[in-house]
């Protein structure tokens, strides 16, 4: 009965000024920065934001991963920050995330990064060119990351198909030539991805995964995932 109540609402109030959206999904891989934090297995994956009119944001999003004494199998990402408009077709985001590892056992983990972008909407096409950096921490090693990309999209006109091309660069402690052992230079990460609308709140996706540095599998080979993703 609590649960029917808002359908008794006035027509004449007026809309709240919070939102809140989220999604679930199911992966065949959990890629961050094209290297694989899932070992190349299964991904569940969830997120929750709760949105003001006036483009504030705070948020959640969490994913198993492989299970090590460091980071433990889960991650949480907490973030809050502001987007909106700041010309005609031009939105920019700003914010500070924080990764999360609740159960790892060893050493600190947890990173703090501040992200901004720049997204510039044409019809049914995107651009967006972003920007992280993680301060030097401990959790870094001491040292600290600069990470910057830029997404394209194009909704492909009067199909449920979108299309999705990613490039990235990271430089400092998490590049993938570091991590994989080839050198201490930035490397990049790459993909090439669609997706498909089963319904407004149901899609279906497929991206080509790669990334710089030595090959080794389940990490950072090149890699086909698969994705399930309900919103709400």
């Amino acid at each position: 009965m609590l649960a029917a109540t808002p359908a008794f609402a006035d027509e004449t109030d007026p809309p709240s000024e919070f939102t809140v959206t989220g999604s679930a999904t199911l992966a065949t891989d959990y890629r961050f920065r094209g290297l694989s934090l899932s070992a190349g297995d299964m991904a569940v994956q969830g997120t929750i934001n709760v949105n003001h009119a006036s483009g504030f944001y705070v948020g959640a999003w969490g994913s198993n991963l492989e299970d090590s004494a460091v980071y433990g199998n889960m991650e949480l990402d907490v973030y809050g920050g502001w987007t909106g408009a700041v010309a005609d077709g031009l939105t920019a985001d700003v914010g500070l995330l924080y990764y999360v590892y609740p159960n790892g056992k060893v050493g600190d983990a947890n990173v703090m990064e501040p992200y901004a972008s720049l997204t510039k909407t044409l019809g049914p096409a995107s651009a967006k060119v972003g920007v992280a950096y993680a301060w030097k921490q401990d959790s870094l090693g001491g040292d600290d990351n600069l990470y910057l990309y830029t997404d394209w999209t194009l909704g492909v006109p009067e199909t449920p198909i979108s299309v999705s091309a990613h490039l990235g660069y990271t430089d400092g402690a998490l590049s993938p030539k570091l991590l994989t052992g080839k050198s201490t230079d930035g490397g990049f990460d790459y993909s090439l991805g669609a997706s498909y609308a089963i319904t407004k709140n149901l899609s279906l996706g497929v991206s080509y995964i790669g990334v710089d540095g030595n090959s080794i599998s389940s990490f950072s080979n090149d890699a086909v995932v698969g994705t399930l993703k309900a919103s709400f």
